[in-house]
């Protein structure tokens, strides 16, 4: 099988004049209560060589610890509807912009972290300072995330919270696969990192070789990435098994 970009993405990436491949790599539907260590070791280990990182969408940690509900099953409170209609919608992601996401949301941080949030947010904006609500009501409260039509089907209706304790999922992938894992949070707003599996692992790395999105924002079903060094001439045509 070989591995290649998806469409629209870059194999290839700049990170500061080092040549990075990402390789996508196609799994089955995740659903919830699956072990996540057995699926990653059937799809990534016959891939990988020396040196490699491993990138783990976050959607797909989420779902196999049970952190994924159909929007049906969630039942918004008066403040998950009110607060939502305020949430600026992205194309890109609901995130927080749904009564679902904002109940999730509002479970996760607590009612009163949310509102001091909100507030902070409110009386911040006009003066051109953006992310003050993440930054109160907790770093993960971003990857909350919602349904949206071009998500792969069933989760285009459900809602999510993010991953429990992703750095020790990262350092239990490590430990199988025998190379860095990372958790990360990527779409095509940005890219940022829930769990690592070694700390050298700097976040400005993570942001600069997953900045256009590899894995896709769609339908693609590569929850999965094998980020390689390219030496000069290197083979970048594509992966295959080894």
């Amino acid at each position: 099988m070989e591995l290649k970009p998806n469409p629209g993405k870059s194999l290839i990436i700049d990170v500061d004049g080092e040549m990075w491949a990402r390789y996508p790599i196609r799994t089955h539907v995740i659903k919830p209560g699956e072990d996540l260590t057995e699926v990653v070791k059937e799809y990534v280990s016959p891939h990988l060589i020396p040196n490699d990182f491993v990138f783990v969408s976050e959607k797909i940690v989420a779902i196999s610890q049970g952190r994924a509900f159909p929007i049906e099953d969630i039942k918004p409170s008066f403040w998950a509807k009110f607060l939502s209609k305020f949430v600026t919608k992205s194309p890109y992601g609901i995130g927080l912009g749904s009564p679902w996401t904002m109940e999730l949301a509002i479970r996760e941080a607590g009612l009163l972290r949310i509102l001091f949030a909100a507030f902070l947010s409110a009386i911040t904006k006009p003066f051109g300072i953006k992310g003050v609500f993440y930054k109160v009501a907790g770093k993960n409260i971003s990857a909350i995330d919602g349904p949206t039509p071009y998500t792969l089907p069933p989760y285009n209706r459900y809602a999510k919270l993010p991953p429990k304790d992703p750095d020790k999922v990262a350092k239990r992938l490590s430990e199988v696969l025998g190379c860095p894992v990372v958790i990360v949070d990527a779409n095509d707003l940005g890219v940022s990192s829930l769990g690592k599996s070694h700390k050298y692992i700097h976040e400005d790395f993570v942001r600069k070789v997953f900045r256009d999105n590899p894995l896709g924002q769609s339908s693609q079903q590569t929850p999965l990435c094998i980020v390689r060094r390219v030496e000069n001439g290197g083979d970048v045509k594509g992966l295959r098994d080894r």
